[in-house]
């Protein structure tokens, strides 16, 4: 089996926390004799700076013909004012989308060493392990008729439109369901079907695919509910699978319940498996160029690439075991520090790691 990655370092803090990712690749690598392959191009900002589009062709091509895709983030205030169909953004969507990437993987873990690193009571977090299914390639991100327009009174009127289908719902759903099946078999099915049409199907399928999976407790929940209860009793989920809206701010909440963003994987995979893998937050163009950003959600992304993509678990335990190691030597990057810990910057973490290794 070849195992070809695809780095696309991206924007902002993306070229700093990659090349930490890949250092501790290349140490798996050189461990576990794995034989992987790299190789590297661009996505987003940095891809309109060199090829004028933020996804080109020649970089899709080679996203398809490779096994898995390491992505760091992309977008910043450099590219604000371009034409909102190039913007960095647009190349993300483009590239989940022509590569089928629809099932997209949000732990929300906290390591029992950053309990104090949340902002919600010790008590109330510790031990905290949920796992986010978001729908990736469909929703309000992607459907159309979306646009602008000048109204005959003057007024500017925007709109975006949320489709789904049955078979879209039916697929996120099995994924929910094959997750929570290998875990603590409850899933949590999070929409808004009180207001939402769209919701109302999405919920509808959801039970429908049940009938499969006896074994596996399905609830249902309104958004806002979840919200709320996500910061409230967090520890009362073990799978959630959403449309790709509420995923996306769900997850981005789930993620202060573990200290810091800066510790979220994440991956995107299609139906067979293959996936791009990339840590939830953002390029953090405040902090680029400063070295300090937190390189442990890419790491971290890159055991869950070695997990789903590869099969190889024993690397990925291995990454995931020597970040536990480096935290519990007190080494914290600036977003996790708290008093009696030592601060470090990006490369320091990551050479860290592979020292842990």
């Amino acid at each position: 089996m070849s195992k070809q990655i695809l780095v696309l370092p991206g924007d902002g803090i993306g070229p700093e926390i990659v090349a930490e990712a890949v250092k501790v690749l290349e140490k798996v690598d050189a461990q576990h004799g794995l034989g992987l392959q790299l190789a590297f191009d661009e996505l987003g900002g940095a891809a309109y700076d060199k090829y004028g589009s933020p996804l080109a062709d020649q970089t899709l091509a080679r996203a398809r013909a490779a096994d898995a895709v390491l992505l760091g983030a992309v977008g910043g205030p450099k590219w604000d004012a371009i034409d909102p169909a190039l913007r960095p953004e647009r190349g993300l969507l483009k590239i989940r989308s022509q590569l089928g990437l629809f099932a997209n993987l949000r732990p929300a873990l906290l390591y029992p060493q950053l309990a104090g690193a949340s902002t919600l009571k010790p008590e109330v977090v510790a031990g905290l392990d949920i796992l986010i299914v978001r729908e990736l390639t469909g929703g309000i991100y992607f459907g159309a008729p979306r646009g602008q327009e000048v109204l005959a009174d003057g007024q500017r009127k925007a709109y975006d439109t949320l489709p789904y289908s049955e078979s879209e719902i039916a697929r996120i759903a099995r994924v929910g369901f094959e997750m929570a099946r290998v875990r603590d078999r409850k899933l949590c099915s999070v929409d808004k079907a009180n207001v939402l049409a769209s919701s109302q199907l999405w919920r509808t399928v959801v039970e429908e695919v049940a009938r499969d999976y006896a074994d596996v407790a399905l609830s249902h929940m309104y958004v806002d509910n979840a919200a709320m209860q996500l910061v409230r009793a967090p520890k009362q989920f073990d799978v959630i699978v959403t449309d790709n809206m509420f995923g996306d701010i769900l997850s981005d909440q789930a993620s202060m319940l573990t200290g810091s963003i800066g510790m979220l994987p994440s991956a995107s995979l299609d139906a067979n498996n293959k996936g791009m893998y990339e840590p939830c937050h953002g390029s953090a163009p405040d902090i680029a160029g400063q070295g300090v950003a937190n390189p442990l959600a890419t790491i971290l992304s890159v055991a869950m690439l070695l997990r789903y993509s590869f099969a190889q678990p024993g690397a990925a335990d291995a990454i995931e075991q020597a970040v536990g190691r480096v935290l519990d030597q007190g080494l914290r990057t600036a977003d996790i520090w708290s008093e009696g810990t030592t601060q470090v910057g990006t490369a320091a973490m990551g050479d860290a790691v592979v020292a842990a290794l």
